[in-house]
């Protein structure tokens, strides 16, 4: 069984958190994300003084040509529990909603040509620094499986990816 709803109505888009500016917290800039990877492979830390807020399990979309073009998308997982972490404004940060959304589905769904192909053909601005307009994110309709279904799409793609990140690690020592 699934549903045919906007995306806002299963997904938060740029959710609210409280972070203080001069807060030192977790940075991650636009330069870290890699292409078509899940994981963030670094951060910094830094003072908050502005910019897209997040916690584990919420995903970040580039909104910014040519980023989201070249795939900058990551699930974020660098972040203690309850901790705020803090990036680029030119993050669009979407989470999953209790009991509607898996976290691991909506980064797959985000990544997908679902999600990306209107994002990209929505972006306005002058040529060079384009953005994806929110609201046409938002309001996309999308097929949302049921719960119990998403967890078992998003289960064997983040086998896949997981498989990845490992060898990627064998790979690294490897080469040390």
């Amino acid at each position: 069984m699934f549903t045919i709803a906007h995306l806002f109505e299963y997904i938060e888009i740029n959710p609210k958190e409280a972070l203080p500016k001069g807060t030192l917290a977790k940075k991650i800039s636009m330069d870290k994300l890699q292409p078509f990877c899940r994981d963030i492979p670094e951060y910094e830390l830094a003072e908050f003084s502005g910019g897209a807020k997040f916690r584990n399990g919420d995903t970040i979309m580039a909104r910014i040509t040519p980023c989201l073009e070249n795939g900058k998308t990551a699930m974020v997982n660098i972040l203690a529990p309850d901790e705020v972490g803090f990036g680029s404004t030119e993050f669009i940060v979407f989470r999953a909603k209790a009991g509607c959304t898996d976290p691991d589905f909506v980064y797959y769904l985000v990544k997908s040509s679902v999600v990306r192909e209107p994002a990209i053909k929505s972006m306005v601005g002058s040529s060079g620094r384009q953005r994806v307009q929110t609201d046409v994110i938002q309001n996309l309709e999308v097929v949302f499986p049921e719960l119990s279904d998403q967890k078992k799409i998003a289960g064997i793609l983040k086998t896949i990816d997981d498989r990845i990140a490992l060898n990627n690690k064998i790979n690294e020592n490897l080469a040390a």
